[in-house]
């Protein structure tokens, strides 16, 4: 049974862990915790200025993470979204119910522009991203206040103005 909630620090250790080990082990992606102070500051780095962070839970385990980093009035970057190797794919449905999520969440707040920066070695998250009509855009076209993550090297654009 699938369990979509909100995560705070209290699951950092979980996320941290869930986190590292798609990025280093699974893709090979040069990054470390150091690199992402915000895993061990969930409360003040995503909450406080209006954005959020969820887990995908079954059974109680966390299986997958998104989180929204709001940086304008309107705008936001997701971040952190992960689904463990052996809960992907559509017959799970997991990746889409977070990003489902996190878009009520965009949509109920105010939030029309949803920015994201991911790695190009990340094929199967741009394939998902493309379906879920997300426009793959120029560094250059990103807002000056966006996050940028130095490992990300493909960025896309979702407008949710109605």
């Amino acid at each position: 049974m699938l369990e979509i909630k909100l995560v705070n620090n209290t699951y950092s250790k979980e996320i941290i862990d869930l986190v590292l080990n798609i990025q280093q082990k699974e893709f090979n992606v040069p990054i470390t915790i150091e690199d992402q102070p915000d895993l061990m500051q969930i409360a003040d780095f995503y909450f406080a200025n209006g954005g959020s962070f969820w887990g995908a839970f079954i059974n109680g385990e966390l299986v997958g993470t998104i989180a929204l980093v709001k940086f304008d009035e309107k705008a936001a970057a997701i971040r952190k979204m992960f689904v463990k190797k052996e809960f992907r794919g559509k017959e799970h449905g997991i990746a889409q119910k977070l990003l489902e999520t996190l878009i009520a969440y965009c949509q109920k707040n105010g939030i029309e522009e949803v920015y994201l920066g991911t790695v190009s070695i990340l094929k199967a998250a741009l394939r998902f991203y493309e379906r879920n009509h997300f426009e793959v855009i120029e560094k250059e076209l990103l807002p000056s206040k966006f996050p940028l993550m130095n490992a990300d090297n493909v960025f896309c654009f979702l407008n949710l103005k109605s």
